[in-house]
């Protein structure tokens, strides 16, 4: 399946009220989990140690 299929089957199973601002966020989801994989592929991976230091980074205000 092509990167245009998956958006176009990924924006038809949302239901028709969808609003701009779920297209974009669905469509964003999909693309960060797909450059997440292809990044694994790559031996691009993350200890889980620097992922919990990332978050508390993220989320201190």
């Amino acid at each position: 399946m092509t990167t245009k299929e998956m958006a176009i089957h990924a924006i038809e199973e949302l239901p028709d009220s969808a609003k701009w601002e779920e297209i974009q966020e669905r469509i964003n989801f999909m693309a960060g989990v797909r450059k997440g994989l292809y990044e694994l592929d790559q031996g691009k991976e993350f200890s889980h140690q620097r992922l919990k230091e990332d978050f508390a980074e993220w989320l201190t205000p």
